[in-house]
């Protein structure tokens, strides 16, 4: 690392700590020629690699006007779609791959976007999916019409509520 004073060709690190989101480190420098401090904040490149074989950053703006686009005329405010592309971004840096495929950040995005609006997900999963017939849309719309088991929230030591009779909790 250069120093940014004089240019020196090297630094010391001094101290290290990880960003609050957990996504970076935060090192403070010194520089061994003029002992000057500095800082530098180091993050993961995450690379994602496109259907032409071409590979270029991950970009969660890319995600959220992709989406965006599927939610056009939808009640979808912007930071929904802001949080929606930071839960992407969390979903496929938390897979520690430095590579994925285009195929993958897609599979990020539709769990998110089910939750988000079902019309914008059906938008987006028809041109990810490659809907080509009538059938494939019948078939995701029953998918959606299924009914999902909500998860069990469970108490702080790790074991999900007791039920207690109405009775009871009079």
């Amino acid at each position: 690392m250069h120093c940014p004073f004089c240019r020196h060709p090297d630094s010391r690190v001094v101290d290290s700590r990880t960003t609050d989101d957990g996504t970076s480190i935060r090192r403070r420098r010194q520089c061994p020629d003029c002992s000057r401090r500095f800082t530098t904040v180091e993050t993961a490149s995450l690379m994602v690699i496109k259907r032409s074989g071409v590979t270029e950053p991950f970009s969660r703006t890319k995600v959220i006007s992709g989406v965006r686009k599927a939610c056009q005329g939808r009640p979808v405010t912007e930071d929904a779609l802001a949080k929606l592309g930071q839960r992407v971004e969390e979903a496929v840096r938390a897979t520690g791959s430095a590579e994925l495929t285009t195929h993958d950040v897609g599979l990020a995005i539709l769990g998110p976007l089910q939750e988000l609006d079902l019309v914008a997900y059906l938008r987006f999963a028809s041109v990810y999916k490659a809907f080509d017939t009538l059938e494939d849309f019948e078939t995701a719309i029953a998918e959606l019409r299924v009914p999902r088991p909500h998860p069990v929230e469970c108490e702080p030591g790790g074991t999900p509520p007791v039920p207690v009779p109405a009775s009871a909790a009079d």
